[in-house]
Formats: C-alpha cells, sequence, structure tokens
C-alpha cells in the first residue's frame, strides 16, 4: 500500500449561473410568497391551543426557495434575489396605502373590509419585512459559506444549520418588534412568543427538507452548469 497517497478530494462547490429563466422564476414566486404572507397575517387562526394567522403556511415555502437559490446559485444572486423580494414588498405595501386612500364611490360599500384586510398595523408590516430581510440574508450567508467548504456534499447539513441561524434572527428581529403591538410587555411571555415562533419554524423547514433536497437535484439538473458534471 502507497502511504503517501493523497487523499480522495470532495467535488468543489459551483454555482449556476443566473442567465437561465429559471433564477428569474424563483425571485418572483418568492416575492410574491411574502406578499402573500403578510396579506395573510391579517387574519388571525387557531388550531385549538396554537393560535397563528393566515399566512403561516407560507413561510415555509419562502425559505424553501430561498435554499434553492443559494444553493444553486450562490450568495450574491440570492442577495439579489431576498433584496428584490423586500423591495417589491414595500411597494406593494405602498400600493395598498395609495388604495385605500383613494376615495370611495358613492356605491362601493367594501371599504371597511379592503382597510381591514390591506392595512395591517405599520409595525407588523415592517417586523415581517425586516425579520425576512435578516432571517434570509443569514441563511443564504451560512449555506454558501458551508458549501465551499464541504463542495458538492453534506446537502441536509447546510440546509439545518442555515435554518436554525435565519430562521432564529427571522423571529427574533420579527417578535422584538411586533410583540409591544400584540400587547406582551413582560420577559418571561417574550421569550415564550420567540422561542414557539422559533422552534415550530425550524422543526417544519427540517421536517421539509427531503422535499428542499429533490427540489434542489431536480434545479441542478436542469441548470447546464450543473447538467454538464456527472454526479452533480
Amino acid at each position: 500500500m502507497n502511504s503517501s497517497a493523497p487523499a480522495p478530494q470532495h467535488a468543489p462547490a459551483r454555482f449556476a449561473p443566473t442567465g437561465t429563466g429559471l433564477y428569474a422564476i424563483f425571485t418572483a414566486v418568492m416575492a410574491v410568497v411574502l406578499i402573500l404572507s403578510n396579506l395573510g397575517a391579517s387574519k388571525g387562526v387557531t388550531f385549538g391551543p396554537i393560535v397563528t394567522d393566515g399566512g403561516f403556511f407560507l413561510f415555509p415555502l419562502a425559505y424553501i426557495i430561498g435554499d434553492v437559490v443559494s444553493e444553486v446559485y450562490g450568495f450574491k444572486a440570492s442577495r439579489r434575489a431576498i433584496v428584490t423580494t423586500f423591495a417589491l414588498s414595500v411597494f406593494s405595501a405602498l400600493c395598498f396605502w395609495v388604495i385605500i386612500a383613494l376615495p370611495g364611490a358613492e356605491w362601493y360599500d367594501g371599504e371597511d373590509a379592503l382597510v381591514r384586510t390591506l392595512a395591517p398595523v405599520p409595525l407588523i408590516v415592517l417586523a415581517s419585512l425586516l425579520g425576512f430581510l435578516i432571517g434570509q440574508l443569514a441563511n443564504s450567508w451560512l449555506m454558501v459559506r458551508l458549501k465551499r467548504r464541504s463542495g458538492e456534499r453534506l446537502l441536509f447539513g447546510r440546509l439545518a444549520a442555515s435554518t436554525l441561524v435565519g430562521e432564529f434572527l427571522d423571529t427574533l428581529v420579527f417578535c422584538s418588534i411586533a410583540a409591544g403591538v400584540i400587547g406582551i410587555t413582560d420577559l418571561p411571555t417574550f421569550l415564550n412568543y420567540v422561542l414557539v415562533g422559533f422552534v415550530f419554524k425550524s422543526v417544519v423547514e427540517i421536517v421539509l427538507s427531503p422535499v428542499t433536497m429533490w427540489v434542489i437535484g431536480r434545479v441542478k439538473k436542469a441548470e447546464p452548469a450543473y447538467a454538464a458534471v456527472p454526479g452533480a
């Protein structure tokens, strides 16, 4: 046995260019999901003792898309998608404000319902947007950093680690701003608010990791930069 033989090297990290149509589609879907999440947040929802809002089922989709973009296209492309999504969400909120401010026709009787749906508390909207921006950027940065170290291996580990960091920051930022708005004033209740949200989001994300990995695999096969390399 030749003891001086070099150790096998793992496949280096690779990223696809964003010129294909898939990246644009992912960015558009991410923006739509965040806008719909903010609309859904205006409705309170209960499942037994669990209290949430109407947009709760959308957040895993946003993070799955974010993970796909980070894994396949890299941090710069992911950051561009996240910032674009953030800007479009702010634009939609401004549009809703203009729509509500416009004088209603005499025969229009839906003003109260419109305001209730499209004009949630401004601080809640701010909390949601800032939580998304900070959480997604942290999620993407860590995922890409880990990929540069491990190459194409250990995808589940990257997904789990980046999810825990991203979801914690997302939840902490959101809850820190929203707590006072919804009436949370003491530290124990605030910590419970943060912990429950963080654990719930993280568990869902990790449980859905096989779906995320499957989607990532399909996108890599569809992108020429990956499809041209056997075993990618």
